[in-house]
This record gives structure tokens, sequence and C-alpha cells, in this order.
């Protein structure tokens, strides 16, 4: 006769605690804290920049925008899970369910929690925007409606201008100059150097409209079934590329202007150490008749060296 170990309350306590960790994990897998570092070089770059044209810089101030930023960006992730799984582009199956939790299709959340959850961070975001209000004054209002109203509208209705092929433009103007600029305003409280600040905000704003571009890339099929209008599907897979390709030199172009014309200090040529690692994409990519299934985070990677090599480059700016 085997005898089977009885099992202590205190090892049902450990399974407990174990369980509920693997499901705040699981939760916050669910905000694709990866897409975060958009958010955090735009905010960081911004901020930085206000030290480095005005001598201006709180580390509090630059912690709270971050955090609102943030709570924003993740709010914006969910939402946009909710509104897919209503309309039946996701569903079992789908592209974004085979490389990430999906908080819905995997039973992370219910669709009551992550609504709950995407208005606790906006709340979150709100009242951070009510504080920088008081602060700043009222172009922080305008900034914040917008941040959440791109947010929102990225899939929901009425726009749902994911759907119509607007998607790179609207984060390129969120990701670049409208998070950029407005992390510069709160630090400094003045518009005064804003040519610059924009000058560098737009790289910032192409590199993420080119994460997006690859993801459509990657899900050209699959949009196509979904009657989704994305560029991809305007143009087709090979202008599409072109189009890629032609936006990811435009960014070391406008870069190298910057920096030869004055707008920029020489320090800017650190931004050009990811120049090797762009082309070698840009050549892998060309070299295969469908995108790959890990196009957007490759060149997010690259995109995250680039805008590291920015915050170097700044920060070296003001040492010297």
């Amino acid at each position: 006769m085997i005898l089977e170990k009885k099992k202590s309350p205190a090892m049902y306590g450990n399974n407990n605690t174990r369980s509920k960790q693997r499901q705040w994990r699981n939760v916050l897998l669910c905000l694709r804290p990866w897409s975060f570092i958009m958010t955090v070089v735009s905010v960081s770059v911004g901020s930085l920049l206000g030290l480095v044209l005005l001598g201006r810089f709180n580390v509090a101030l630059a912690l709270l925008v971050l955090t609102g930023m943030l709570a924003v960006h993740a709010a914006s992730n969910i939402i946009n899970d909710y509104f897919d799984t209503a309309y039946g582009v996701d569903r079992p199956g789908a592209p974004t369910t085979l490389y990430r939790l999906h908080p819905l299709l995997h039973k992370v959340l219910s669709p009551r929690e992550l609504i709950v959850m995407a208005l606790v961070l906006y709340s979150i975001a709100v009242l951070i925007g009510f504080y920088f209000i008081i602060l700043r004054g009222w172009p922080v209002a305008v900034l914040t409606k917008l941040g959440i109203f791109a947010g929102l509208e990225y899939t929901a209705e009425p726009l749902k201008y994911k759907y119509h092929g607007l998607g790179e433009i609207f984060v390129f103007l969120i990701w670049g100059p409208l998070m950029t600029l407005g992390s510069y305003f709160v630090q400094t409280g003045s518009w005064q150097g804003y040519q610059t600040v924009l000058v560098i905000s737009v790289p910032l704003g192409i590199w993420v409209a080119l994460v997006l571009l690859a993801n459509n890339l990657k899900d050209m099929s699959y949009d196509y079934e979904m009657r989704i209008v994305t560029v991809p599907i305007w143009l087709g897979r090979d202008k599409a590329f072109n189009l890629f390709a032609g936006m990811a030199y435009s960014i070391y172009i406008l870069s190298g202007i910057g920096i030869l014309v004055g707008l920029l200090p020489g320090w800017f040529v650190l931004v050009f150490l990811s120049l090797p690692l762009a082309l070698r994409l840009l050549r892998f990519f060309a070299a295969r008749p469908r995108f790959p299934s890990d196009a957007e985070p490759l060149t997010a990677g690259i995109y995250a060296l680039y805008g590291g090599l920015l915050i170097i480059s700044l920060i070296a700016v003001y040492v010297k």
C-alpha cells in the first residue's frame, strides 16, 4: 500500500501564492510591457531636452510624466484588445494570439475586469494631467486629451483609424511630436527651443510608425481576410516595403541634416552607430517573400538602440 503524503495548510498557501503571482504576471504581460520602451524613449528625450536647451530638469516631474504616459499607453493597449475582440478581428488563431497573451482570448481577464483596469489606468493619467494643468496651464489639458483620444480611437468607434490605414500616421504624431514636445513643455514651462525638439522628435515618431508598419506587413494576409485596410493592403507588399525602407533611410538622413546645419549638436552622431543594424534589417526583410513573424520586435529592437544612443548623446551634450 502506497501512502500519500498529506499536504499541510502551509503547502496549500504556497500554491495559492504562486497562483496569484502567476495571475498578476499574466495581467502584466497582457499590458504588453515590451512596447513601453517607445514611451520611455520619447518622454526621456523630451525631458532631457529641457536640461540641454534651457537648463531645466526636475527628476520628479520627469517620473510623473512618464507614469502618466505609461498609464495611457497600457490602458490603450488593453482597450484596443477589447474592441478588436468585440469586432471579431481578434479571435482564436489570429496572429496576435500566437506570440503574446491576449487578455480576453486567453481568459486572463473578463471583459468587465479589462474595462475596469483600463478606466483605472486612464484615471491615473487624468489625475496626473490635472496636476500638470495647475502647474503649466491649458496646453497640458490639450495634450492630455489628445493622447487619451488617440489611444481610444485606435480601434474604437467612431474613428477606428487602425482599420482605415491611418495607424502609422497617428503613432508617428503621438510618439513623435506630441509626447516629446509635451514632456519638454512640462519640464520647462516654455515653448522656447521647440524647433529643435520637433526636429529630434520626427525620427522618433518615424521609428514607432516603422514598428507598426512591420507588424502590418507581417499580418497582410490576415488583415485582408478580415477586410481591414492597412498601408500594406493599400499599396501592396512591394510598395509597402519600399515605403518601409524609405522611412528607415529618412531617419538617418534627417538626423544627418540636423547635425550639418547646426540644429543638432555633434554628439548626435552617436545615433549612426545603429545604422549598420538598420541596413542589415532591411536586407533581411528584402530577401524574404513574406515578412517574418518577428518583424515587429526586430524593428523595435533597433529603434530601442537608436533611442538609447540618442539619450546618451543628450547626456553627453549636457556633461560637456
